[in-house]
This record gives structure tokens, sequence and C-alpha cells, in this order.
């Protein structure tokens, strides 16, 4: 995507040929600050801390570290723990898990003195094929857009998502966003309603920044925002990404999609989940199976902002004293979610659904 008109992928092999750079977003929207990332534990750093956050770039990040564990360690002891210790950072992606498993799969048949050069290979192949399935995912889903457009006559589509699933949360595209990202670059009349998505505020603070940069209208709401809109008719149809989504089509994704799902099917508004592949889970058909992560109380008590100054400052926005828990996800069952949109196509979000779009996964899924 562009960034004042030059293309970026949020994660790309260094110049040397042996680090990995990221965007820093913990810096957005206030700043573009690009990291080097020269060992494990800065991979694993980056992962933990969200300098990288999104499934699908989790994954890459992941696939990034083992490739840089190799150059300290190529051995099978040395692949382990690099593996466990970057599974170890997030536990509800499970593109993270996936991609381990195809760092494994690739390195482990190889000699101790091969395996530099091949994790390196394979990792800018998932970021490689992140892109592609992300643009594929646009081709597939912007039909949904164009419906509503001729519906509409003219009049422009509104569009809900929440949190970010756009090219911030992949290599590049987007899942939620890659349909939104098609439909503004064929020239179709759309508008983003943008949920702040507290307590981390990735939608005011990525969403916003991407949309923005790339000339998508939209708006930022409160959270709370989208139920009086689907009430008043001012939402056409949402679109959401998700961070692990089961056989059976339960989605873990961001907390409070599950909310606005529920004000969806309460007011007759389709609820899409965008998704790649590497996104289902298949050995889960039970979204309550999906571990939550719990993370530090002080994204909830704390904010940061630009101060009228320009200077960058963090603040406690609650009482001393006063305990917070931070869940970060919720599970949005498969019966409020109108449909998923895959790289292979659109599918209603039932477990039969998604066996006809992976028959490869059938036999897996039904265990």
């Amino acid at each position: 995507m562009n960034i004042d008109g030059k293309p970026y992928r949020t994660i790309w092999l260094g110049d040397d040929g042996v680090s990995a750079e990221i965007i820093d977003q913990t810096k957005l929207p206030f700043a573009l600050e690009i990291v080097p990332l020269r060992s494990l534990e800065d991979a694993a750093h980056a992962i933990s801390s969200m300098q990288v956050r999104g499934a699908p770039l989790i994954g890459a990040t992941a696939a990034y570290g083992v490739a840089l564990a190799m150059r300290a360690d190529a051995s099978d002891d040395g692949l382990d723990r690099a593996c466990a210790a970057l599974a170890a950072t997030r536990p509800t992606a499970v593109n993270l898990r996936w991609a381990l498993d195809e760092m494994k799969k690739e390195l482990t048949a190889l000699p101790q003195g091969a395996r530099v050069a091949a994790a390196f290979a394979r990792a800018g192949e998932i970021c490689d094929e992140d892109v592609e399935t992300c643009r594929r995912i646009g081709e597939k889903g912007v039909g949904l857009i164009q419906a509503h457009a001729e519906r509409k006559q003219g009049e422009r589509v509104n569009i809900l998502t929440h949190c970010n699933a756009g090219w911030l949360a992949t290599v590049d595209w987007g899942t939620a966003l890659a349909p939104i990202y098609r439909a503004h670059d064929e020239g179709l009349p759309i508008h983003v309603w943008v949920d702040e998505t507290r307590p981390r505020n990735q939608g005011a603070s990525l969403t916003a920044f991407e949309l923005g940069a790339h000339g998508v209208p939209h708006t930022v709401i409160a959270d709370n925002t989208g139920g009086h809109l689907m009430q008043h008719g001012l939402v056409d149809l949402c679109i959401v990404g998700t961070d692990r989504t089961t056989a059976s089509g339960d989605v873990a994704n961001k907390i409070g999609t599950y909310l606005k799902a529920l004000a969806a099917k309460d007011n007759g508004v389709q609820f899409f989940v965008a998704l790649p592949h590497s996104t289902i889970d298949w050995s889960l058909t039970d979204g309550s199976a999906i571990p939550i992560e719990e993370r530090d109380a002080a994204e909830m008590t704390q904010m940061t902002g630009r101060l009228p100054d320009g200077s960058i400052a963090t603040v406690t926005i609650t009482p001393e004293g006063s305990p917070a828990a931070n869940y970060a996800f919720d599970v949005t069952p498969a019966r409020l979610i109108t449909g998923f949109i895959t790289e292979r196509g659109v599918t209603p979000a039932t477990a039969e659904g998604l066996r006809l779009l992976y028959p490869e996964h059938r036999e897996q899924a039904a265990a």
C-alpha cells in the first residue's frame, strides 16, 4: 500500500540480506519508524509488544524469526527452541502456529548447513503468498460491495469495520479491508465507519491511518456507536477480520466483534468475516476452546496521544488503584455471521461451506 506515494509492505528482507525490517505499529499514526529485526529475540519482542500485529503478519514475522534464529543455531535443538519461544508470544492467532509448522516442515529434513538460506527463502515465500492471498480476498469480496452500490443507485455504500484487518495486519492489502481497497480503486462510492477499537485503538490509529493514506473516505467512531448507526440505516454491511476460525465457523477476533455481530443480526445488516486459509484452525469445532489472550491492564488504564505542542505523551485515564481487566479477543458464533470472504470465494459461515472451499481439509475437519 502507499504512504505519501511510496509503496510499502509491513515486513521485508533488509538490504543486508540477513535481517528483516518492519514498520513499528506502536508508533503509528504519529510517526513512521522502520525497525530492524536481527535476532530471534527481536522477532519475539516485535510480536509480543505489538510492533507487528494481525494474524497474518504475526505469522510472517514468526517465519523470519525462525530464519534469524537459524543464523545463531541451526541445530535441531535450536530450531525447536526458536519455535517454542515464538509460539509463546501470542496465544490466540493461529497463523503463528501455522507459520512455525511451515518453517519446521521446510527445515527439519535439511542439513544444518543449508538451513539458514532455506529459512530466509521460505519466510520470503510466506510473505509473498500472504500478499497474493489477500489480493484474492479483495477480488472475491468486491462483488458484495458492488451489489450494494447497484442497489443504492450511486449513493455511497457504508461499511463498518472493527479493529484493523487491513494492510497493517497482513503483509499487504489486508483481509477485511482488501475488498474495500479494491472497491475504492474501481471507483465505487464507499465510506468506512472505523471503530476506534479500545483498548489499543487499532481502528483509530491504524485503520484510519492506512485508509487515509490510500484516500478511502472514512469516519472514526466510538466503539459503542455501531448499533446506533445500524438502527438508523447508516450501515450497509460489516466486514471484519479474524485471528482464528474454527472448522465449524466460529470466529475469534478483537474484543467487541461479538457485540457488532449481535447488533448486525438484530438490524438485518450483513456481517462478513474476511480470512485467509492460514487462519482456519481445522483442529477445533467449538469457539469456546479458543484460548483468549489477556493482556497488560496498562493498555486499559493508559492512552497515548499528541499534545497541543506536538509532543507525544502517555496519560492515565482511570482512578489510581482501580483494577482493570484486558481481554484481547472475543468469539463470534457462526450463527451470527452472514458469510466468509476467502481467497477461494465467498461461502456461508458453516462447516460445510468451509469444507467445500477447502476439500483438502475435509477429513481433518470431520475428525
